[in-house]
């Protein structure tokens, strides 16, 4: 067992409050007129709901950050199963709620939980198990890499039941990097990459609507009012920004061009209103988080410790790239939101229990 250390990293959470805060300024900027026209009147009606979502984050956050990281450890199987169990219970038909086409979420309204992003932290917290326990057997194809991604393509098999191909491909992609952190060997990796450029195709070509995306990602302006329109419309509220941008409040694009501003394409409404100097001051706040996590996992006592640090940054470092690179043209459109900033009550809780876990592990790290 690790020996407490007295104090957390303390730039990893005055950064993790920094984009909170940015967050929940962006989330009532890009939504107000939506919610006002949707909802009554109430333009406060994301912000408001935001905001609850945060103090829940926060306080499980401080919760967790005090919390013993090989509590994990012992509970990886148990949060595991449940996580499983709850990813059946969304398939079902009058358990599960359907929303843009996809049946992802459990509960009443806007207070709902999204069990696929959980599974990613229960993924990533089972697999620093089996890794730290297993770690010299990696290098075998049958005994370490085999059992390793098992359970993982199973959970994104059910994932993509919902279907949720950005959420499937996130947790996907964090579970590679640990296992490739853990001395996986590369040949390996590309017989498995081939082998899943094979597997996207397949799911590509089986859903018309994924493939209207990749074309519109090639060329938006061959569709401009359909698949084509939400990068078009990214890509009109990115231009106008310039370096310092239109100002706090004043996006044009969220007068209804933009469909639903708040949530994946919040990052193109900051790039309007706050300009390249703001845009990139967010992603700054990214790098300087992804850094405090890396020492983090680097200074971890243990290999679980390690593991699991490098997880959760891999996870957050995914989602980040995915979400920039589709709002500015260079990814198809996936559905990720961007950590900290989108609004969404499960993305943001889940966000806060990881960095409560990175903060614990950062009390026993030697750094």
């Amino acid at each position: 067992m690790p020996t407490k250390k007295a104090t957390p990293d303390f730039i990893l959470m005055i950064v993790t409050f920094a984009l909170l805060a940015v967050g929940l300024i962006m989330v009532y900027s890009a939504s107000a007129v939506w919610a006002e026209y949707k909802f009554d009147g109430d333009s406060f009606f994301f912000a408001k709901r935001q905001m609850l979502f945060a103090v829940v984050g926060v306080i499980a956050m401080f919760f967790i950050m005090n919390v013993d990281y090989w509590t994990w450890r012992n509970l990886a199987k148990v949060i595991i199963i449940i996580c499983f169990v709850l990813l059946v219970l969304v398939l079902i038909p009058g358990i599960g709620n359907v929303r843009n086409g996809s049946r992802s979420w459990i509960g009443v309204g806007a207070f709902s939980i999204q069990p696929s992003e959980f599974m990613k932290l229960a993924m990533i917290a089972f697999l620093a198990k089996f890794l730290s326990e297993n770690q010299k057997k990696i290098t075998s194809f049958k005994k370490g890499l085999v059992p390793s991604l098992g359970l993982v393509f199973l959970a994104f098999g059910m994932i993509m039941l919902q279907p949720d191909l950005g959420t499937g491909t996130v947790m996907v992609g964090t579970c590679v990097v640990m296992i490739f952190i853990a001395g996986a060997r590369i040949s390996h990796f590309v017989g498995l990459g081939l082998l899943g450029l094979a597997g996207f195709a397949v799911l590509v070509i089986s859903a018309p609507y994924r493939i209207k995306r990749i074309t519109s990602f090639l060329d938006p302006w061959s569709d401009p009012q359909d698949s084509g329109f939400q990068i078009i419309q990214s890509l009109y509220a990115i231009g106008p920004g310039g370096l310092f941008g239109l100002g706090l409040g004043q996006s044009r694009q969220k007068f209804f061009y933009l469909p639903e501003p708040q949530t994946d394409f919040i990052f193109a409404i900051l790039a309007e209103e706050l300009g390249f100097i703001g845009g990139s001051f967010v992603l700054l706040l990214f790098a300087l988080l992804l850094w405090r996590g890396i020492r983090i996992a680097l200074g971890s006592p243990d290999l679980f410790g390690s593991f699991l640090a490098v997880g959760i940054v891999a996870m957050i470092a995914i989602q980040v790239m995915i979400n920039v690179g589709v709002v500015t043209g260079l990814m198809p459109v996936t559905g990720i939101t961007l950590p900290f900033l989108s609004y969404g009550g499960s993305s943001l809780t889940l966000m806060l229990i990881a960095i409560g876990v990175l903060l614990n592990i950062s009390r026993h790290s030697r750094y």
